[in-house]
């Protein structure tokens, strides 16, 4: 009833850097095959070599979570290089926290088109071939901010992020007699994301970071609910710094 993680084909949107990129490295370390995806395939190359000299398997490859076809076409190519896609990682967001009487509906559009679209464009992609395999992961990141509200300034970001949660448990009560469901909610992470922030609460923003926790926290959460045996599901794991009150 175990498959471990060993030998599993892993794909991380949003693994250039952070949470993904960690995640990357150690699901590698424990015998997954990894396969990485973002915008900045240089920053994946990266990534790719640290893997290869320590004897892992990775690939990378570019991609815009936005563009569901490209979504669609990069699952396919993992599926064609590898045999087989075992655990959907929906790691890529953004997270611009701005009050909302500013009125920045380009941000909104962002944070929705990249959190919540690109999430479902990943589901969308690798569940029928989860369900004709009869098995299959899916990993969504969410949020602290997607079990209570960040406001000001954090209200559409944790509307994206509440609407991966209801997903990820709608998902679950849908399809998980075969598929696995997850949903990672992490507090304040060490991660490229709190430079996604402009204007006025850029400041704020980077002074509550100050008691982030290393992406390498998360990375082993998501490790354990990957590592469980087929018939443990996972479904939410919420971590946060100790110190971190919201």
């Amino acid at each position: 009833m175990t498959k471990g993680i060993e030998g599993k084909v892993v794909l991380i949107t949003g693994g250039s850097t952070g949470i993904g990129a960690v995640t990357a490295r150690l699901l590698a370390e424990r015998g997954a095959k990894v396969a990485i995806a973002a915008r900045r395939k240089d920053r994946l190359d990266e990534v790719v070599a640290d893997i290869a000299a320590v004897g892992g398997t990775a690939r990378s490859y570019a991609l815009d979570v936005t563009d569901k076809s490209a979504v669609q076409s990069v699952v396919a190519a993992i599926i064609a290089d590898f045999g087989r896609l075992d655990v959907l990682i929906n790691n890529a967001g953004l997270m611009p926290i701005r009050p909302m009487a500013e009125v920045n509906t380009d941000e909104w559009d962002q944070m929705i088109d990249v959190n919540l679209k690109g999430t479902l464009y990943g589901i969308a992609a690798a569940l029928p071939g989860f369900l004709e395999q009869g098995s299959g992961h899916i990993i969504n990141l969410s949020s602290v901010a997607g079990i209570k509200v960040f406001a000001p300034g954090g209200t559409v970001y944790s509307g994206t992020k509440f609407a991966v949660s209801a997903i990820s448990e709608g998902l679950r009560q849908e399809v998980g007699e075969k598929v696995r469901v997850t949903s990672i909610e992490p507090g304040a992470v060490e991660s490229d994301l709190k430079f996604t922030t402009s204007g006025a609460a850029a400041e704020t923003v980077l002074d509550f970071y100050k008691q982030a926790i290393p992406a390498a926290s998360v990375a082993r959460a998501i490790a354990f609910a990957v590592e469980q045996p087929d018939d443990v599901d996972v479904n939410a794991i919420v971590i946060r710094p100790t110190a971190q009150q919201f």
